[in-house]
């Protein structure tokens, strides 16, 4: 086994007795332990604000005075004391949950490979759902003692930063990575940057490693901004989903065989390779390399690999799924198929797709074929998954198609309120985390008094109005903005009206508009005197959508007409934080995807478990959750005979919904101005989401359904 190591900067000025601070900004476990993250804001709450949550960052520029004088504050040194003592504990575990319920695991790491994750704004790697997804994986992964070892792209260029123009148009600004201040570390190969190569037909592609660490799980992420490639290459991990596709086939060759040479130069051997999406699908090719290498056939090893392998599908459409046209093979993969023992034509046949515009490779198709592992995010997924992908299977029934499903699931330690937790943790005990997918143990919540809860939902309202507030007022002093559109952006919310969240990537499908159908009924709803209701949009369009900016643009319009009164509100420039204040301070989360295009979604879990209540189309994971009690939805769970009667139907029942049941439900209170007909939906919302739609659950499946059976 090679020896490697990362080498932390030597750039923080710490007294000795705050030296471990630097260590912990290094760990992302302290994003979803609260009292290791107060270490950080304590120090400077403002700057801790200003800086984005960047603790790096945070401990070169807070003053040392500071420093010097939280050593002689008891109560914060107590909490210093104290969150070490239990991040080495949790480090220390020898037998959590994974390796005492699995002892089989031991020994047998599984490798997980996604195209973009999702841990905190400041390592700003991800794109939207997919990436956040995959980043909940990984820290529950760890907090399960799961051996997982996950492979990704370090983007030079992070994800774009959005803003709106007067006229509502998103514009899209790079903000250029500065490596020194992420909490990832190069890693190195005796004092040289660790690297590994692959080989293209004209040339030889590099890529040196990069390391987050994520609780118990490493996290490795690959840059090609290396000095042995061209000025073209080294772009090439610069951004997320290049809309070139030479340079998106150049990014799946690099992280399924680019990906999988980094482990063997690593160490690792994986016993479990897991494809969160199609991008990583050359992976099984190179893993049969591997084997055509040491004396197999190709059939011997594609059979040998395939069982180890697992492709989790995300999408509902087949062009959700990246298919590249056959010359793009024959530029970059043509040396590839020699080494497998194969022809041209043998190769393409691997993933071979007729379409209307000629033949193309699959990238879904080759990770189907070659995985024995298959699952499709939610139940209604899986069914469509399995309609979608029969002709893969020309002898089997539709419901015989051997796709599986794991719906989605959210890490509560990192979306839930400190200040529900705190209460739960009163309630419940301080270990209830370890328990939250029993169920019975939420049968508890019956039992804690409304007026707490309404306590802490109210706390959650107002701060998230003061965060909206506050960053109108930066986003005015930063200048080229209109005043309508600080009255747009929020400055005029109000803390106690009903307050309903709209927050999500804009692509077309997910219908933002559709409460927008009927304006001047809803200007009669947001108005009415005495119950005022708010919505909240927040959400970026893909740079190269301009559909999805068309509709961003179209909201925008109604946001600042001056009939609304500013109960329209659009936040620019989502991102994890703005969501964690919307998912938590809402009082109601619409969904309004065109059915059954969602494949599962999990913003509206996150909402869930902090006490919003979903007003969703039954798509995904809400046609699993939706009882009647923890929400409402719209439509029926149903196929409709088109687009635009399933709009027109869905529109109506919207309005009528809100009109005459969410409005009057949220406004009927007692002698104390509390809701409590409303918060029983709140606590039957709690205590139907969290259990159940956590990646606590969601990663044990994955263990029981599919991991195991890759170890047989």
């Amino acid at each position: 086994m090679n020896t490697f190591r990362t080498q932390f900067p030597n750039s923080f000025d710490l007294p000795q007795k705050l030296t471990r601070l630097g260590e912990l900004a290094y760990n992302l476990w302290w994003t979803w332990n609260p009292t290791a993250m107060r270490l950080f804001s304590r120090l400077d709450n403002d700057l801790w604000e200003r800086l984005n949550h960047n603790p790096i960052r945070m401990l070169r520029e807070v003053d040392r005075s500071r420093l010097n004088e939280v050593t002689k504050d008891n109560d914060y040194m107590y909490s210093y004391k104290r969150v070490f003592s239990d991040l080495d504990a949790y480090l220390a575990q020898a037998e959590p949950w994974a390796l005492r319920t699995h002892p089989e695991l031991v020994n047998r790491p599984i490798a997980y490979f996604s195209m973009e994750f999702g841990l905190h704004e400041t390592l700003p790697i991800y794109s939207g759902g997919l990436g956040v997804l995959a980043g909940d994986h990984l820290k529950e992964a760890s907090d399960l003692g799961l051996p997982l070892t996950a492979v990704g792209f370090m983007y030079a260029q992070g994800y774009f930063s959005q803003r709106i123009s007067e006229y509502g148009w998103q514009e899209a600004f790079n903000n250029p990575l500065v490596f020194e201040d992420l909490p990832a570390l190069p890693v190195y190969e005796g004092n040289e940057r660790l690297t590994i190569e692959v080989e293209l037909p004209d040339r030889v592609l590099s890529a040196q490693i990069w390391e987050v660490r994520v609780g118990r799980v490493p996290l490795y992420l690959l840059d090609s901004n290396v000095e042995a490639n061209s000025e073209y290459d080294r772009l090439l991990t610069g951004r997320l989903y290049w809309s070139d596709l030479d340079r998106r086939v150049m990014q799946e060759v690099l992280l399924g065989i680019g990906g999988v040479r980094a482990l063997r130069a690593l160490g690792y051997n994986p016993s479990v390779w897991h494809m969160n999406e199609g991008h990583a699908a050359f992976l099984v090719l190179e893993r049969a390399r591997e084997l055509v290498a040491a004396g197999h056939t190709f059939q011997q090893a594609i059979e040998k690999t395939r069982k180890q392998n697992i492709f989790t599908t995300h999408t509902p459409v087949p062009a959700g799924n990246d298919e590249f046209p056959l010359w793009l093979m024959d530029k970059y993969l043509a040396s590839t198929w020699p080494e497998l023992g194969l022809d041209r034509e043998q190769f393409f046949d691997l993933a071979r797709h007729q379409q209307p515009q000629g033949e193309t490779f699959s990238m879904g198709i080759l990770a189907l074929r070659y995985s024995e592992g298959r699952n499709a995010v939610s139940e209604l997924h899986g069914q469509v998954a399995r309609k979608m992908w029969n002709f893969l299977w020309p002898n089997k029934k539709e419901s015989k198609v051997p796709i599986t499903h794991v719906t989605n699931g959210v890490h509560t330690a990192n979306w839930m309120a400190r200040r529900l937790r705190n209460l739960l943790t009163e309630e419940f005990g301080s270990d209830w985390l370890d328990h939250l997918d029993e169920p019975e143990l939420w049968a508890k919540l019956d039992d804690i008094e409304t007026e707490k809860i309404w306590a802490v939902r109210q706390h959650l309202k107002r701060k998230m109005a003061f965060y909206l507030r506050e960053r109108v007022r930066d986003r005015w002093r930063q200048g080229g903005f209109h005043p309508v559109q600080v009255v747009a952006s929020g400055v005029m919310i109000n803390p106690y009206a009903l307050t309903i969240g709209f927050a999500r990537r804009f692509a077309t499908y997910k219908r933002a508009s559709l409460i927008l159908s009927d304006v001047e009924r809803l200007l009669s709803i947001i108005n009415r005197p005495n119950r005022p209701v708010q919505i909240i949009f927040a959400g970026k369009a893909h740079p190269a959508d301009d559909p999805g900016k068309q509709l961003i643009q179209k909201i925008y319009q109604q946001v600042k007409r001056a009939e609304t009164g500013g109960r329209l509100i659009f936040v620019e420039d989502y991102d994890m934080n703005l969501a964690r204040y919307l998912v938590q301070g809402v009082d109601v989360w619409l969904n309004t995807p065109r059915r059954p295009l969602e494949a599962s979604g999990t913003s509206g879990m996150k909402a869930g478990l902090n006490g919003a209540l979903n007003f969703s189309v039954l798509d995904g994971w809400w046609r699993e959750c939706y009882n009647g009690r923890n929400g409402w939805a719209i439509g029926e769970d149903k196929e409709h005979v088109s687009p635009e009667v399933q709009d027109a139907q869905d529109a109506e029942a919207l309005y009528s919904t809100l009109e005459n049941e969410i409005i009057p439900l949220y406004y009927s209170r007692d002698i104390k101005d509390i809701p409590c007909d409303w918060l029983e939906r709140v606590k039957e919302s709690i205590k139907t989401v969290t259990p159940q739609f956590s990646t606590r659950r969601m990663v044990k499946e994955y263990v029981d359904k599919l991991y195991l059976k890759a170890l047989e």
